[in-house]
């Protein structure tokens, strides 16, 4: 084999023990927030049928407006957990890719 095909081989390497890890900790972390997610919608769901249960019980407009009121304020914070969760989640996946990455079973090109 020559030099240059010998070179190219280590480049194109790449250690199948490392990437199954990095495969199944990824895997493991979306599986994680799948459920997170899942578990969020059913919240949502339940928020706004307690909004239908609250505004068919309602006498007046200033009732229903006080009841629709908490019902949007409680979905605001459920966005910002939202917001915190979803960025939670990618620095984990980043932080796993990148770990994978300075691990040095990845493929570096010698020059």
């Amino acid at each position: 084999m020559s030099t240059k095909q010998s070179d190219l081989s280590e480049v194109v390497r790449v250690p199948t023990e490392g990437m199954r890890n990095l495969q199944k900790e990824l895997l493991e972390t979306y599986e994680q927030a799948g459920r997170a997610w899942l578990d969020r919608v059913k919240s949502e769901v339940e928020l706004w049928s307690r909004l239908g249960a609250k505004l068919t019980a309602t006498r007046s407009v200033p009732e229903a407006m006080e009841a629709y009121q908490k019902c949007v304020t409680e979905r605001m914070q459920m966005a910002a957990e939202d917001g915190k969760r979803l960025f939670h989640e990618c620095h984990n996946i980043t932080q796993k890719i990148a770990g994978s990455l300075n691990g040095g079973w990845w493929p570096t090109a010698s020059r």
